[in-house]
């Protein structure tokens, strides 16, 4: 009995990459709905997206080092924004009679940029510097 041959190595370069993505937007959108059904911003799962990020990055076997740690900084960063867009988007959504991913449309950067920081506390900002701080640790 012959064991299976391993999938080529480019196979596993896209897995990991799709793992990321699928990893990251899929945190981000875990994040926006507890915020709408708690109606608080939640900033402490920045950092459980630092680290399920860097989960993800170990799962789809990205080769340790400087890369991959700079890859999880990015991708917590892209959670935070991409959090924080779509709470502020539902919000505001809620208010103009729009749903959520019509008012993400509209939402403007300079509006998002001020109501984020109207929503935002030094708290929060704290969490989310730990977050990336935790994402590059975990990564190594």
């Amino acid at each position: 009995m012959t064991s299976p041959t391993p999938p080529p190595a480019r196979s596993a370069f896209w897995l990991s990459w799709m793992l990321l993505l699928l990893g990251t937007a899929g945190f981000a959108a875990i994040w926006i709905v507890l915020s709408l059904f708690n109606d608080a911003q939640n900033s402490w799962m920045a950092v459980l997206g630092a680290l399920d990020v860097a989960w993800m990055l170990r799962l789809g076997r990205y080769p340790a080092g400087p890369r991959r740690m700079t890859l999880a900084l990015i991708a917590t960063a892209a959670i935070v924004a991409l959090a924080n867009w779509g709470i502020i988007a539902s919000q505001l959504g809620l208010v103009l009679g729009l749903q959520p991913w019509e008012s993400a449309i509209k939402l403007g950067p300079n509006l998002a940029w001020t109501l984020f920081q109207l929503a935002n506390g030094a708290t929060d900002l704290v969490l989310y510097a730990i977050a990336l701080v935790v994402a590059v640790i975990a990564a190594r």
